[in-house]
């Protein structure tokens, strides 16, 4: 047990750095957000909840999903302007001292102009906009990712307090039994009163416990329901049971695949056509825009000189400003494929760490499963009979039941987890949908 409780300690300190963006990321998408969006009227008849529903029903009803789509429609809406010509002009002017002159006639000027930009620079604003946009649609992808992986790790513990709610009760049970063994061998002076007591001391306890772990019942149900933008008392039924993979793909198909599929590549992406165009743009700017424009004046005598047509362009004089956002632009270039390459490196960190903790866990699970609860089950069984007999002591009876106890939660525990490091895999590999590979003869469906 000592072996397991080191594993555990030295796993945890390894990727420490993973879960905690994990945590953050979860933490803000579980807080309200201030909208015109109302709670959320999802009814569950089923007699189970199953993994898939909830993740499905998340991604429906939570309000982050609303408002990273309205940001992509908002950064959707923005990018045609971008590319449209400036409005056009108009312009008039008047004399007024020559309202009242009839002979010389009424003066005044009208025009109407319209600007120009340099040939190139209206597509490039329109592609930097749609590259902005398409990284906020990625970020729709990236919020889906982070709401599934939160749903499948309170899915993995809203199992978990189940089955220890579970074993809670029937060890209660348990304990009557034993007590009623112990008034029994008392009353025929086998054994002292203190059996007698020792039985109440230990279901007392395990009611204590079982009032902690319906306070953790409620917390993790008030924290699903927020997910599920719902009241935090409203009711889920009880979880499917869980089923714990039994082949990992090969790692080197996962981190293809990771380096395809992850949101955070592909917003990081987008953000460097925007950088390059961006800087397209900027090598434009020493080039001028037109104007022209087409006006009358009566103010002229000669009625060939009233109508006039003109153009005119700005002069790109200051050429300080223009290497500067050319420069700047460039950088932007250079920050964007830098944080492409650090993204991917750490993609591939957590896909590795990622991996390895699935590995423990799986290890771990097998252990407990085939090993350790026969073990413990043998244990107790061989201390009720000797117990009957005569030929051991209560607390020995006590310490089996205990240790039989603690491996069952240990074992629930350790599916648990398990459930939870594929959930953190399945984050790093970008794979909303938990993988569906339960033999070897079956293949990879992310």
């Amino acid at each position: 047990m000592n072996f397991i409780n080191k594993q555990r300690t030295a796993g945890l300190s390894r990727i420490i750095k993973l879960r905690s963006r994990l945590f953050v990321l979860g933490f803000l998408l579980l807080q309200p957000v201030n909208s015109i969006a109302t709670e959320s009227s999802l009814n569950y008849a089923r007699d189970t909840l199953q993994p898939s529903q909830l993740i499905a029903d998340i991604l429906k009803a939570n309000p982050q999903m609303e408002v990273v789509q309205a940001a992509w429609e908002a950064s959707t809406a923005s990018a045609e302007p971008q590319s449209a010509w400036a409005d056009p002009q108009f312009r008039y002017t008047m004399a007024p001292l020559t309202i009242d002159k009839a002979d010389s006639g009424y003066g005044q000027r009208f025009e109407f102009s319209q600007q120009i930009p340099w040939p190139g620079k209206l597509r490039l604003r329109g592609e930097v906009a749609n590259h902005q946009a398409n990284a906020e649609y990625e970020n729709i992808a990236a919020v889906q990712l982070v709401l599934a992986t939160t749903a499948k790790s309170l899915f993995a513990d809203w199992y978990f307090v189940h089955q220890a709610i579970r074993i809670n009760k029937h060890n209660q049970t348990l304990f009557d039994e034993f007590r009623e063994i112990a008034v029994r061998r008392y009353s025929e002076g086998l054994v002292s009163k203190q059996d007698v007591l020792r039985a109440d001391v230990e279901r007392a306890l395990l009611q204590h416990q079982a009032i902690v772990l319906q306070r953790e019942q409620k917390t993790i149900l008030a924290r699903l329901n927020t997910l599920l933008n719902r009241s935090p008392d409203s009711s889920l039924p009880p979880p499917q049971s869980l089923t714990a993979i039994k082949l990992l793909p090969e790692l080197e198909s996962l981190r293809a695949i990771a380096l395809q599929s992850r949101p955070e590549l592909k917003v990081v992406s987008a953000n460097i056509d925007a950088s390059k165009s961006r800087m397209e743009l900027a090598e434009l700017g020493y080039y001028p825009d037109f104007n022209v424009s087409a006006g009358y004046n009566s103010l002229w005598d000669n009625e060939d000189k009233r109508f006039t047509i003109g153009v005119g362009i700005n002069l790109p004089l200051d050429q300080s400003k223009r290497k500067a956002a050319e420069k700047e632009a460039q950088a932007r270039v250079r920050q964007a494929n830098w944080r492409k390459i650090e993204l991917e490196a750490r993609i591939r960190e957590e896909l590795e760490i990622s991996y390895v903790r699935v590995e423990e866990s799986l290890h771990i699970l097998k252990l407990y499963r085939e090993q350790l609860s026969p073990l413990a089950e043998e244990n107790l069984n061989t201390a009720i009979t000797d117990y009957r007999t005569g030929k051991g002591d209560f607390l020995m009876l006590i310490s089996s039941e205990k240790n039989r106890m603690q491996t069952q939660l240990q074992a629930e525990q350790a599916l648990a987890d398990t459930f939870k490091r594929l959930a953190e895999l399945e984050y790093a590999v970008g794979s909303v949908e938990p993988f569906a590979i339960t033999s070897e003869s079956e293949g990879l469906e992310p």
